[in-house]
């Protein structure tokens, strides 16, 4: 993806501002290997943003929880079951971690997963309900959990 710097207080403003579906559908949790990108918008219609659920189809556990705006700006993703991430300082992040944009560095800045917001990393499905609430997304997208959540 293409990178487009904001300013911090832009992307703060962002990332806390109120999401909500674009629509009714029921997307599926999807399976190993699989990938969505699920639109959401703000409550005044003025900004879109996009939630994207990864798994990994060789190691089971792994998978990423993104939300964007503009298309291309990350303001936050979770890692969870895939190696240490290595920050621009040398210092390394066990996962699960968390990516919050940085003014300059955009996800490049990988911090410990916050107990208080993601109390049971291990389960994937609940990390996913934590996310949304922890991205501002107050209407989130019908989410089936099928047999791989």
């Amino acid at each position: 993806m293409a990178e487009i710097n904001v300013t911090q207080a832009e992307a703060d403003l962002l990332l806390a501002m109120e999401k909500h579906r674009v629509d009714e559908k029921d997307w599926d949790y999807p399976g190993f290997g699989g990938y969505l990108r699920i639109p959401l918008i703000s409550p005044d219609k003025r900004e879109n943003f996009f939630l994207d659920i990864e798994r990994n189809s060789i190691n089971l556990s792994r998978g990423k929880y993104q939300n964007r705006s503009r298309q291309v700006i990350i303001l936050a993703r979770l890692d969870f079951g895939g190696p240490p991430h290595r920050n621009p300082d040398g210092q390394e992040m066990p996962c699960p971690h968390i990516h919050l944009y940085r003014e300059g560095y955009a996800d490049k800045w990988a911090i410990p997963l916050p107990n208080e917001h993601f109390p049971n990393p291990n389960d994937p499905w609940q990390t996913l309900q934590d996310f949304m609430r922890f991205c501002h997304i107050t209407l989130p997208p019908m989410i089936t959990r099928g047999l791989h959540a």
